[in-house]
């Protein structure tokens, strides 16, 4: 078990989807993002796997959830600064989690 404050560390904003991309040179399929999560946290690319429910010119313009304060990761020829928040559906492929409501860009989940 972890307590609140634990869970307060973890700094998870509302985005926006400005770009997306693909990337061929991810070891599995997935698509590079451009988000805006407003004017403090500002725009931030994410890497994220999920080509296969979503198609690219359906991305642009999601509001979409991110963890902003984990250190940029790696990815290949490519530097993630965000973990895009997502869950598996029943065939493992991953769901974006995403306000279901217009949202303030840079929102914290609380």
């Amino acid at each position: 078990m972890i307590t609140y404050g634990d869970f307060e560390k973890v700094d998870i904003r509302v985005g926006k989807i400005i770009r997306v991309e693909d990337f061929p040179e991810a070891r599995k399929p997935a698509y590079k993002l451009t988000i805006d999560f407003g004017p403090e946290i500002g725009i931030k690319k994410s890497s994220v796997q999920i080509v296969d429910l979503y198609k690219k010119e359906d991305l642009k313009g999601l509001l979409i959830l991110g963890v902003v304060n984990f250190p940029p990761k790696q990815i290949g020829p490519f530097i993630s600064e965000v973990l895009t928040v997502g869950v598996a559906n029943e065939e493992g492929q991953v769901v974006l989690v995403r306000p279901d409501k217009t949202a303030v860009l840079g929102s914290k989940l609380f």
